[in-house]
């Protein structure tokens, strides 16, 4: 193996020369807009000049960006586009666009809104583009002080955006629950003095920070990036199929979701595949899926989460305990794909061990067109996983095929066959494997991450369970005051997924559980008004997801809590129970109660076996649980 090269000294850097093969159509368009982005992405530093921030109106600012010019920012909002274009996180917003909403916690990478430079405008015209951003402000009511002062700073190149004070039914729910009240807040101030501008931006609900808190698009990011674009976009060829592997705490997620947004600028609509069960990105944990993504994500996961085109509730956050079943469950949702349009797969962080094994059938099983290996210069955790090491090596449930030795003569002075020269083996994969080496602080370091996997998990649960909301009430409605469905014993089957429960017990797992709302082929019918119960876990569409809220033994009812709407869930007719758990927040934040709260007891009897704290093992370093995250 090649040793590898340490990183790159840091040094200026200019965009990279146009390539020939990008001759006119998409292709050049999407490389022009690259080169031209070069300094936008964080690879050369933004223009120092102050930025030019006006209150519009009671919680709304205008924000004038000179070329290239950018705005790191925490905090929430939705930004409108007056004049010019902008871009969040690989989407290019132009002034004839809808607006979009703006998620910065800072959980994660911090989103950047840098300004796009516009193409140069003869002299004449110069007057009638100052009347077009006079009159687009205008049209949003910003006041008429805003738009003297906007005005005398503005430039045929400059953009010109509309904050405004951004409050959802989903951020309002998530920030009813005292851990995370305080999400959107910055975690601390970087400037002890505020500036006249800060103080308009902090009306709107967001607060300027470093541009290195952002995302740092490192050279070999840039170089994947582009090529992945021109590959999409060329008419020419086959619909890509990419797919991004790495260790944990590399950046995967963050890839996937520039990648995408860069691919929305030109193609109506991308298709994602989602094969880390433990970090979804459109659903809750635990869900293998197939997503046709046909807007932006600029936010985190439990801010967009949205109903798959094909799902399967696999049941757990790991697929150590049954890899096999995992497998089955890629290649059932990955048979929806129809090659229409070009396809992002995201894979999990287990890449030691059998993790890597498993990653090689994954490949094999799906047979991507570009591999995106993401992993830091001086890590071990992967071998290069070109087509000829996943061609060799063998997987998990799969044999590689055995490198051939040298000619040998057998007793008949035969030699050995092997394919002859300039024919290719058809059993070996082909695709391009493409490295990405992150240059963000603490990348790979799974341990040092900005919050703990299990938090994020229980954020994504609280993001989906936010869709309960009435969208036109200002106050969030707790769980426990919102009319849940009956659903009859006998119409729908019952399945524990991660273990074995007694058919006497099933009813105490199954209260105040998460569950799928799945639909199994099979009718399900019964003689008995007792629960049906699966003796084999299917392999089924998922619908959705619920809380069962209780257990109406006398009545034979389930009594369930879900957003799934009424058309879908006359389709559901099996409950799947796994080892992704109800929040805890959910549970001990339960408002409007006298005594007990429902579900959460405080007595315990450490006399019982298996009643007290795990032990944990020395050998692994592991961070111990705790959901409540201190953002201040």
């Amino acid at each position: 193996m090649p040793a590898r090269r340490g990183p790159p000294a840091r040094r200026p850097r200019r965009p990279p020369p146009r390539p020939a093969a990008a001759r006119g159509g998409r292709a050049e368009a999407a490389w022009r807009e690259f080169a031209a982005s070069f300094v936008r992405a964080g690879m050369v530093p933004p223009a120092e000049a102050g930025l030019t921030a006006v209150e519009a109106a009671e919680g709304a600012a205008v924000l004038l960006l000179a070329p290239q010019q950018a705005l790191t920012f925490t905090g929430k909002c939705r930004l409108t586009c007056l004049y010019g274009a902008v871009r969040v996180l690989g989407f290019a917003i132009a002034s004839h666009q809808p607006g979009q909403q703006l998620f910065s916690p800072p959980t994660h990478c911090a989103l950047a809104l840098e300004a796009l430079p516009a193409e140069a405008q003869p002299v004449a015209d110069l007057r009638q583009l100052r009347a077009a951003a006079r009159a687009a402000m205008r049209a949003h009511r910003v006041r008429r002080q805003a738009r003297l002062k906007v005005m005398a700073r503005f430039s045929p190149q400059c953009a010109v955006v509309l904050l405004e004070h951004l409050d959802t039914p989903v951020t309002r729910f998530l920030l009813s629950h005292p851990p995370l009240s305080r999400l959107f807040e910055p975690q601390k101030k970087e400037e002890p003095n505020f500036a006249p501008e800060d103080a308009v931006l902090a009306s709107v609900g967001i607060v300027k920070c470093s541009p290195e808190r952002g995302l740092l698009v490192s050279e070999s990011m840039f170089s994947a990036l582009e090529e992945l674009v021109q590959a999409c976009c060329a008419e020419d060829e086959g619909v890509p199929v990419i797919m991004v592997c790495g260790p944990k705490s590399v950046g995967k997620s963050t890839f996937n979701r520039y990648l995408i947004n860069l691919l929305l600028n030109h193609l109506p609509s991308v298709e994602y595949l989602e094969c880390d069960i433990g970090q979804t990105e459109f659903t809750p944990p635990g869900c293998v899926s197939l997503t046709n993504v046909t807007e932006p994500f600029l936010g985190p996961p439990f801010t967009h989460q949205r109903m798959p085109r094909k799902m399967v509730f696999y049941g757990q956050s790991s697929c150590e305990q049954d890899s096999e079943r995992y497998v089955d469950v890629v290649k059932y949702v990955f048979n929806s794909y129809k090659k229409e349009v070009p396809l992002v797969i995201n894979t999990m962080g287990w890449v030691k061990g059998d993790g890597l094994l498993l990653l090689t059938d994954i490949i094999r099983l799906l047979s991507p067109s570009h591999v995106v290996q993401m992993d830091v210069y001086d890590w071990k955790a992967m071998a290069p996983l070109t087509p000829e090491h996943v061609h060799l090596a063998p997987g998990l449930y799969t044999k590689g095929k055995q490198q051939p030795k040298c000619k040998q003569m057998d007793a008949s002075g035969a030699e050995d066959w092997k394919p002859p020269e300039g024919e290719k083996d058809a059993s070996a994969p082909e695709y391009k494997l493409l490295y990405v080496h992150p240059e963000f602080p603490r990348a790979g370091v799974a341990g040092e991450a900005r919050v703990h996997s299990s938090v994020l998990r229980d954020m994504a649960i609280l993001g989906y369970l936010g869709q309960l909301q009435p969208p036109d009430i200002g106050s969030v409605l707790p769980l426990h005051s919102l009319v849940p469905y009956q659903v009859p014993f006998n119409a729908v089957a019952l399945r524990v997924i991660h273990t074995d429960v007694a058919p006497t017990n099933i009813m105490y797992a199954v209260n105040a559980s998460w569950v799928g709302l799945c639909r199994i082929p099979d009718e399900v019918r019964s003689q008995t008004d007792g629960p049906v119960l699966l003796t084999q876990t299917p392999v089924c569409d998922c619908l959705g997801f619920g809380i069962v809220r209780g257990v109406e033994m006398e009545k034979k009812l389930y009594h369930i809590l879900t957003p799934v709407p009424p058309e879908n869930l006359r389709l559901v007719n099996c409950l799947l129970l796994g080892n992704i758990a109800v929040p805890n927040c959910i549970l001990v934040s339960q408002q409007g109660f006298e005594g007990e709260i429902p579900y959460v007891t405080s007595e315990y009897n450490y006399s019982i076996l298996g009643s007290g704290k795990l032990k944990k093992k020395k050998h692994f370093k592991r961070r111990e649980y705790t959901f409540p995250c201190d953002f201040t």
